[in-house]
């Protein structure tokens, strides 16, 4: 339960912080309706969440979700529209604009792609999935080089998500929940370049951990 529930919150709290930024006030009824789509999204319905969200006209994460949901329903023109006028009426929206770049990549639009690229990058370096798109980009126009600095820089953000990971399982093991800590240990194990100290010193860490927990399995 807790699963099918997570991505229809993080849609709804994104949205939230979106609204409170740009100026816009869904009503109630409007909110109660990308709740419900962003259910649907997160279920893989795509059809039932485009369509759920047809009536919505100017209300961004709603425009920017039914392009989303288009896409992934094939429907990749269609949603190029949307996530253009989304942009019209939020010009900072890194999602939108992440879509957007990949629609025009997937179009052959390379330039285009790489303008909208280029900006995410501007205001967030660490944006993984505009690194992975912008050396993928790198790499259609034979510019292997920069295509393995992006995805360098991509590893590093990695690693940094490693680390959070990390402040998680410590939080979680200090709790009792020593299953929730271990699965963060296996996480940020997999995030980390291959066999660097750090990794190590987790595989350590973990090696103990698990040790720990079926001595206390057994002592039950």
């Amino acid at each position: 339960m807790k699963g099918s529930c997570a991505g229809p919150v993080i849609f709804l709290f994104a949205a939230v912080l979106l609204t409170s930024c740009n100026g816009e006030n869904p009503n109630e009824e409007t909110m109660l309706l990308y709740s419900r789509a962003s259910s649907s999204y997160a279920q893989g319905n795509f059809t039932e969440a485009a369509s759920m969200l047809g009536p919505i006209k100017h209300f961004t994460p709603a425009l920017v979700l039914r392009a989303k949901a288009l896409y992934f329903n094939g429907q990749g023109d269609q949603a190029l529209v949307l996530l253009r006028r989304a942009l019209r009426r939020n010009p900072g929206s890194g999602e939108a604009s992440l879509f957007l770049a990949r629609i025009l990549r997937e179009q052959g639009k390379d330039q285009e792609a790489l303008d909208i690229i280029e900006v995410l990058l501007r205001d967030n370096p660490q944006d993984l999935r505009a690194l992975r798109i912008a050396s993928d980009l790198a790499a259609l126009a034979g510019n292997t080089g920069d295509a393995a600095a992006l995805l360098d820089r991509a590893v590093e953000a990695s690693a940094e998500t490693a680390l959070v990971f990390i402040d998680r399982a410590k939080l979680r093991w200090t709790a009792g929940n020593g299953s929730g800590a271990l699965e963060d240990l296996r996480r940020a194990e997999v995030l980390l370049p291959w066999n660097t100290p750090l990794v190590r010193g987790l595989r350590d860490l973990r090696s103990v951990l698990e040790k720990d927990a079926e001595e206390k399995n057994e002592a039950k």
